[in-house]
């Protein structure tokens, strides 16, 4: 693997096992490339010390950088850059997910190759007593970044307009493609524990989900034999998890159950199992979760932000709410009950059409075929540095 030249090196903090929006993406966009005859290669951070510090994951060539500590979510290698510039060295293109603190530093050292950056959200961080010093620093890493690259991606048209990047996004080509989302339908409804109605959350249980919101929310309007059922990682999540805190809120109330990380047989099994979605997030890019339950046929009660309403918009596949507002996503968790099959259905097929990972594979495959093509490929000019917390 050592003497490898690549096509593509794809550049992230985080990448599998972690599982997260950002990472989830990455991966099923780098093993499509790779499935198409693409030469793929990842650079990360070796968030687990057991795993390689190189190996083949379906046909992807990983490279990890060992960890010297973190800094809240943020990971510190001190041989990241390095490893990123020696693998980058060997390859045609960079592929860069911002955000990343690294990614400005990376995108000035590269070599004169074409860079396509997906931006996936504004740096959202739990107030800190460094947390601003920490938001200012990977802003700035990401306005240099984006102004480097030679294309940017953005989720949605809605995120990118709405982002503190808004100017740097705009100041060159870029393009909006949806993230990958896998087809989960097939499973069995073994979380299923009576004849009530059935909530689910999915994903990393960390502040940002909004979660607390969600469980304050059900037990305004449960019945006896309703449910919630929170399914994700807790225990090695980046930043660590607000799950001590969640379960006071629940205060043993048998109606909410926290089911763990769940590998990917057993999301369609999660699916199968509830009646409506919810993802009550105060920060979110697009949601892959909750256009997955939609493709499922699911109904999903949503967060009013920019790039994470737009499942909803594009589809009208259940109720937008507030961040944060306990008695709206209570009336939309009421509300969505009974939903007529006909419209399940007819929506989930939409879903589907609009937000499959063929798709978006495909449309990454042809922007790296252009860019791949295209000589002297002109770099952006970074701005002056100066980017204040938002």
């Amino acid at each position: 693997m050592t003497d490898t030249t690549f096509d593509i090196t794809v550049i992230l903090n985080y990448y599998a096992p972690y599982v997260s929006g950002l990472t989830e993406t990455a991966r099923v966009v780098a093993e499509g490339l790779a499935a198409q005859g693409w030469r793929v290669a990842v650079v990360t951070a070796c968030h687990d010390p057991e795993l390689p510090a190189e190996e083949v994951m379906r046909g992807v060539h990983v490279f990890r950088a060992p960890i010297a500590f973190k800094i809240g979510r943020g990971p510190v290698s001190p041989a990241f850059l390095t490893l990123a510039r020696r693998i980058a060295r060997r390859s045609r293109m960079l592929h860069l997910h911002l955000p990343m603190l690294e990614a400005g530093a990376i995108a000035m050292i590269a070599p004169r190759i074409p860079i396509l950056s997906t931006y996936h959200i504004d740096v959202w961080i739990p107030p800190t007593l460094t947390s601003r010093i920490q938001i200012a620093g990977v802003n700035l890493s990401a306005r240099v970044a984006l102004r480097r690259s030679t294309h940017v991606v953005v989720n949605s048209d809605d995120q990118a307009r709405h982002s503190l990047h808004w100017p740097s996004i705009d100041a060159g080509d870029w393009s909006s493609i949806p993230a990958p989302c896998l087809d989960p339908r097939g499973g069995a409804p073994v979380y299923r524990d009576g004849p009530g109605h059935h909530v689910g959350f999915l994903g990393r249980i960390v502040p940002d989900k909004g979660i607390e919101f969600l469980i304050r929310a059900f037990l305004r309007t449960a019945a006896p034999e309703d449910r919630l059922l929170l399914g994700g990682e807790h225990d090695t999540v980046a930043g660590g998890s607000n799950i001590a805190f969640l379960r006071e809120i629940v205060g043993g109330d048998t109606r909410v159950r926290f089911l763990g990380a769940l590998e990917r047989d057993e999301t369609r099994d999660f699916y199968a199992s509830i009646d409506t979605f919810a993802l009550t997030s105060v920060a979110e890019s697009f949601g892959i979760v909750q256009a997955e339950a939609m493709m499922c046929g699911l109904p999903v009660v949503g967060s009013n932000l920019p790039g994470g309403r737009t499942p909803l918009l594009d589809t009208g596949f259940g109720l937008l709410t507030e961040p944060g507002d306990v008695p709206a996503i209570a009336d939309a968790l009421v509300a969505l009950r009974g939903y007529p099959a006909e419209e399940r259905q007819r929506l989930a097929e939409k879903a589907r059409k609009l937000y499959s990972a063929e798709s978006c594979i495909e449309r990454y495959s042809t922007l790296f075929s252009r860019l791949s093509t295209e000589q002297d490929v002109p770099e952006r000019t970074a701005l002056p540095m100066v980017v204040a917390p938002k």
